[in-house]
């Protein structure tokens, strides 16, 4: 069996993997250089410097390309250097349509840097397909989807996005950082690009700052690798390495993060102090069916808005918190708390924040993988 043909877990291990050349190692090595011998000008094994390719990040991209079943993948400093990438294919004129509920460093990103060199975003919650059609134009160049969103948790049908985009010419770009390739893959629902925070699920650990880009077309790549090399947003070999052996037990993390997650959901939805839970896995969820579609499994983000709470409330929940840790960020084998109209989202004006439901009582919870009783402990004693 080729390694193409591997089931998902066996793939975390061994996709896109092959023990080092050199000496066998199993690992990637860490190949902490700039620059490599050449014994002839242009005679170089594949690498020259590190910017444009170097063996351990290569290694990084060939495991998340292998992952989202995808041909090419590039890895970057941060998801926000991966999504800077695919920006920089648009030029002044072009527009790009947004999920409306939005990562609050992707919309500062496009309003605050890219709006200002021509390009336009406008945003749509994605819901009707008729209403995303209508709005493509000749100008439009990109869609960009979240999804589940951050931090609503909203689903949206990526096949039928797709369906739209190709009918238009379009490109469509899933930011898949929440579901993972575990649970989700856009490329096979008909995406050309997904990007990923590596940071977060992929990563693992909470111990490094990486990004990744997967796309299954060859004229796609080239132009997202040479802007890659050109602009030198990259992740550093130590990063790479570290990602790498996140990416090994990646299934294993995600089983427990889906299971305890899940608990959560379901003891917040039946807590007296708690007014609104965020989850696809209900199925009161508007999309739930959507979800069931597209995903394996509902993942560990949960948001969710106390009873009658205001501002001030939900930040003295957060704080008493012990075992959720106050903290950016997600995706980590520890469980984090974050209050998104503050802190994640905080960039994105109030009056925009709360069109898509981000008011100043919502709470967003990263469920990591400890025993789920000692979870729902913290909870309880912080909402009471």
């Amino acid at each position: 069996m080729s390694k193409k043909e591997l089931k998902f877990n066996s793939k975390t291990i061994h996709g896109g993997q092959h023990p080092d050349a050199a000496y066998g190692a199993v690992m990637p090595p860490i190949y902490q250089t700039s620059t490599y011998a050449q014994p002839t000008p242009g005679g170089h094994k594949g690498f020259e410097y590190s910017r444009g390719a170097n063996p351990t990040r290569t290694a990084l991209e060939n495991a998340v390309a292998s992952l989202e079943n995808g041909n090419y993948g590039m890895a970057f400093g941060s998801g926000m250097a991966a999504i800077d990438a695919v920006i920089k294919l648009l030029g002044p004129g072009d527009e790009v349509i947004c999920t409306s509920d939005l990562y609050g460093g992707s919309y500062r990103l496009f309003k605050g840097v890219f709006e200002k060199y021509g390009i336009k975003f406008r945003f749509s919650d994605m819901v009707d397909m008729k209403a995303l059609a209508s709005q493509i134009d000749q100008n439009t160049k990109l869609v960009w989807v979240e999804t589940p969103t951050n931090p609503m948790m909203n689903i949206i049908d990526i096949k039928a996005v797709a369906k739209v985009t190709k009918a238009k010419n379009v490109l469509l770009a899933v930011d898949n950082t929440f579901a993972t390739p575990y649970l989700q893959r856009p490329l096979d629902l008909g995406a050309d690009l997904v990007m990923h925070s590596a940071t977060k699920y992929l990563g693992g650990h909470s111990d490094v700052v990486v990004g990744a880009l997967v796309v299954k077309d060859e004229k796609l790549a080239e132009q997202l690798y040479f802007i890659q090399k050109s602009s030198g947003g990259i992740c550093g070999p130590m990063d790479s390495f570290l990602t790498l052996r996140g990416i090994k037990t990646l299934h294993v993390r995600m089983q427990r993060h889906c299971e305890n997650g899940e608990v959560i959901a379901k003891y917040l939805k039946a807590h007296p102090k708690v007014e609104k839970v965020y989850w696809p896995g209900f199925t009161s969820h508007p999309n739930h069916k959507i979800a069931k579609e597209q995903m394996s499994g509902f993942g560990g983000m949960i948001s969710f808005i106390p009873m009658g709470a205001n501002y001030d409330e939900a930040i003295k929940i957060v704080e008493r918190l012990n075992i959720f840790t106050l903290a950016e960020s997600l995706g980590g084998v520890e469980s984090l708390v974050g209050h998104p109209a503050s802190m994640s989202h905080g960039s994105i004006p109030k009056e925009e924040r709360e069109k898509n439901g981000v008011v100043d009582a919502l709470i967003r919870l990263s469920v990591g993988i400890e025993d789920v009783d000692d979870l729902i402990s913290d909870l309880e004693q912080a909402l009471n």
